[in-house]
């Protein structure tokens, strides 16, 4: 039945009415994950607003929500206690340019190259880091950890918001769990006038449109390099988690979405977010899974979701002052559970060790650096490296007479930069006849470390008095020793299967 509902082709009530129930669960997060930034609640449903609308209308998935997420929360924090408030929307902007450079460029298609360990690892990281901000919310102002009836007051309402949301949908799923769990915890603390911190203590919700913001900072070097870092992580770390969720929805829904117009998108909703006084944001993974399995699978029901939200802000602001900070708190603790990849630790013990070493590898550097961006270009070095290495163990020969008495290396596996060590130590010029034949056929010479070390080869059996000869070079191998012109010398022997042309004499591979 679950497959029937996420096939199911797209309709206008379908869009409206999920975009309706993603709206209701949209305000809980916005807000929540406004505090974990460490700015205004209205600064996270501005930027939910923005951004879910413009990506809903010019993105590249339909039925993909974008808002303001975890993941971009992380990351400003650091630039808003530095720096304040004022230096984060610049940022944002910037943020927004480099995702449309990438989109341009059609970088989005890289996203596939990372590999599952470094997902998991992402997404695990994310959920520590995002776990970790609330530390905040259990301190003072003065950074003083709450004790007594304070203390337990805050962690009994966080804890039945939690219970809310987890039990509720066993019951029913006619509304949001999360929301439920909001109003629930809210009129308990308003009619038991329970002694506790609300959203409207610690910051005043004015429920109007979204305005120009002023610009406080002076537009030189110096606030570009303040901004740069923070711009470049927001950016990475918005198109990597929103290209997840492209593909994630993608498999759900058996279509196919556009990454490259995704990247224009979101960096179109910051650009606007960012002049409009919003966080900046990306893709949200569990907004999207609420939008497609409650219907929702056209452009219709991202934008009637961000309608209906600027609805709530304009017309409800006060009653979300009411919100009691510690249910806030255990709609983030869900977030976490839900975020954090619970089977990485059932199939630590099962996957190859370099896997494991990849996941924990990024888990930490996470969390460590609070660098989302960071740690996965660290995770997709170390399963490179790991990858090449793998490969370079591979490369063999298997060396045989020919009937004019000439020695012939039969070659298995690819040469690059990786195996190029493992390729030299194979041959022994000086113990060989005088003509020697490696075959190609089943290797390949991926890139120029491969030609130099053929063409070192060539060097040594040429000072040894002997001819050294290639024979069945594959096509794309030939063309990169086409481009590589005068950089390499060999003689080619005539290669029925690829029609290379016979080489009488040495000759550059050209």
């Amino acid at each position: 039945m679950i497959d029937l509902i996420i096939k199911r082709s797209s309709n206008a009530k379908d869009d409206v009415l999920s975009g309706l129930t993603v709206a209701l669960a949209l305000v809980p997060e916005a807000v929540a994950f406004a505090f974990v930034a460490g700015v205004d609640p209205l600064v996270g449903l501005y930027a939910a607003f923005i951004i879910g609308l413009i990506t809903a209308t010019i993105g590249g998935r339909p039925g993909m929500i974008s808002g303001a997420t975890g993941a971009i929360a992380v990351v400003i924090v650091a630039l808003v206690q530095q720096h304040g408030v004022d230096y984060l929307f610049p940022a944002v902007i910037l943020m927004g340019l480099i995702q449309i450079l990438c989109g341009v460029l059609r970088l989005g298609r890289f996203v596939r190259l990372i590999p599952h360990p470094v997902m998991l690892g992402f997404v695990n990281g994310l959920a520590i880091v995002i776990f970790l901000a609330q530390r905040h919310n259990f301190q003072t102002a003065d950074g003083e950890w709450f004790t007594g009836a304070k203390l337990w007051t805050t962690l009994g309402l966080a804890a039945l918001t939690m219970v809310i949301i987890h039990f509720l949908p066993r019951l029913t799923k006619a509304v949001p769990s999360t929301l439920v769990g909001i109003v629930v915890v809210s009129l308990l603390v308003i009619f038991a006038k329970i002694d506790t911190v609300t959203v409207g203590q610690i910051a005043e919700i004015n429920g109007t449109l979204p305005r120009l913001f002023t610009l406080n900072v002076p537009l030189n070097m110096e606030t570009f390099m303040i901004i740069a870092p923070t711009a470049f992580i927001m950016a990475m770390v918005g198109l990597i988690e929103s290209l997840m969720t492209l593909q994630l929805i993608d498999e759900m829904t058996e279509t196919r979405g556009k990454g490259n117009r995704e990247c224009v998108g979101q960096g179109v909703a910051n650009v606007v977010t960012g002049m409009l006084g919003g966080m900046g944001g990306c893709a949200m993974i569990g907004q999207s899974m609420i939008n497609i399995r409650s219907g929702g699978r056209g452009r219709l029901s991202g934008i009637s979701a961000a309608l209906f939200l600027l609805c709530f802000i304009l017309y409800v602001s006060d009653y979300i002052e009411m919100i009691p900070i510690a249910a806030l708190t255990g709609v983030m603790f869900m977030v976490v559970i839900g975020t954090f990849e619970w089977s990485s630790f059932r199939i630590m013990g099962r996957i190859p060790k370099t896997d494991a070493f990849v996941l924990v590898t990024v888990s930490a550097v996470t969390v460590v650096t609070d660098n989302l961006a960071l740690a996965v270009f660290i995770g997709v070095i170390i399963a490179a490296l790991v990858f090449a290495w793998e490969n370079a163990r591979h490369i063999r020969v298997e060396v045989k007479k020919t009937e004019t008495g000439s020695k012939e290396y039969d070659l298995h596996g690819p040469l690059f930069f990786g195996s190029t060590q493992h390729f030299q130590d194979i041959f022994k010029p000086s113990e060989d006849p005088d003509d020697v034949i490696i075959d190609f056929i089943h290797s390949r010479v991926w890139d120029h470390s491969g030609l130099e070390a053929i063409n070192t080869l060539a060097e040594r059996y040429q000072k040894a008095g002997k001819t050294l000869h290639l024979r069945h070079l594959s096509p794309e191998c030939s063309r990169l020793l086409s481009n590589a012109g005068n950089l390499v010398e060999v003689n080619v022997l005539e290669d029925p299967h690829y029609q290379i042309a016979n080489i009488a004499k040495k000759r550059p591979i050209g």
